[in-house]
């Protein structure tokens, strides 16, 4: 079985015994389903269940690197141990009758966000990776949805087969994601990865959106390609090639800007915003298209935009020196 499939199983055998208890009793087949995808990653990544208080209060959950996971147990009792800081952050689990917007508000998860930096939160059905803007003022990332309520949730868990073609790959890239966010990018295959990955994720968001108002769009992008977009292939093509255009540009006008950049010596401490693409972009007829691509209202009429931030912000965790001496 797949993780997601062996995930909905084991919470469905637990709920079925009647004798568990709201939260703890899932702790285990969460941190299965973690764990499982955590070991896909370079270097791995695994979370430690109820990890020990270090001013805060006790996270229901550390994320660890495989370096961080020493060959030889340390001893509790030697003076000096300090044991290991979970470096791609905590987790808060709550029942999966509470909405994970509430959930983000308690006074526990600040605390483990002034501590650790980044909380993932979940009520077993609902993700949102919590983290801290410049200011260290409490931002939310990243949120997927398995299931909108503990019914829908109910329902997953007895038909796991149909919630596994719908949310199997996308469940996986997204914690992949959460696991790797804190992460400083330094080759050029983990931005690739990620990249490509928000990319699928945004492709799924038009697969079945009605995009008729892009009729613009298609037109100069059939004219530029040399083709056309007839037919349901034709269509699947045209929403591929919108989304690949997108990615590529805002890559593209990063490396120009990350250039111009280091030409000028600036701080590498830089942010890029990846809203000036259209402006960075050399080709003028690529430069034309990003523009109409691009525009604020076609974005947001699809959900885009909040993707597009998300690959700014792993661009922004690009180590520079080291990402271009490997590119």
């Amino acid at each position: 079985m797949t993780p997601l499939e062996t995930y909905l199983k084991a919470v469905r055998e637990i709920r079925s015994s009647g004798e568990a208890v709201p939260e703890t009793s899932y702790y285990g087949a969460f941190e299965t389903l973690v764990n499982d995808i955590g070991e896909t990653l370079q270097p791995r990544v695994r979370c430690v269940i109820n990890i020990r208080n270090r001013g805060a209060g006790i996270p229901d959950g550390g994320f660890f690197t495989a370096d961080q996971l020493t060959k030889s147990l340390p001893d509790h009792s030697q003076p000096g141990w300090g044991g290991q800081v979970p470096v791609r952050g905590v987790l808060e689990l709550k029942s999966a009758k509470e909405d994970v917007g509430e959930i983000v508000k308690l006074p526990q998860v600040m605390g483990y966000l002034y501590k650790y930096s980044q909380v993932l939160i979940s009520n077993f059905r609902q993700f949102l990776l919590v983290g801290r803007d410049s200011a260290g003022n409490a931002v939310k990332l990243e949120p997927y949805t398995l299931a909108e309520t503990d019914s829908a949730f109910l329902e997953a868990m007895t038909h796991p087969q149909k919630a596994k073609a719908i949310h199997e790959k996308r469940l996986t890239e997204y914690l992949k994601r959460v696991m790797l966010s804190a992460a400083e990018l330094r080759l050029p295959e983990n931005l690739a990865w990620l990249l490509a990955s928000y990319a699928r994720d945004a492709l799924e968001r038009i697969h079945d959106a009605d995009i008729s108002d892009l009729k613009d769009i298609r037109e100069k992008l059939q004219a530029f390609l040399g083709i056309s977009f007839g037919g349901e292939q034709g269509e699947h093509f045209f929403r591929s090639t919108l989304i690949q255009t997108i990615f590529y540009g805002v890559f593209a006008a990063w490396v120009l800007w990350s250039r111009e950049k280091q030409a000028a010596r600036v701080s590498m401490t830089d942010r890029f915003d990846w809203r000036v693409t259209g402006f960075k972009l050399q080709v003028p007829v690529l430069k034309k298209l990003f523009g109409l691509v691009a525009t604020g209202s076609n974005l947001e009429a699809f959900k885009l935009t909040e993707i597009l931030n998300w690959a700014g912000g792993a661009l922004n965790r690009v180590n520079r020196d080291d990402f271009f001496q490997n590119f």
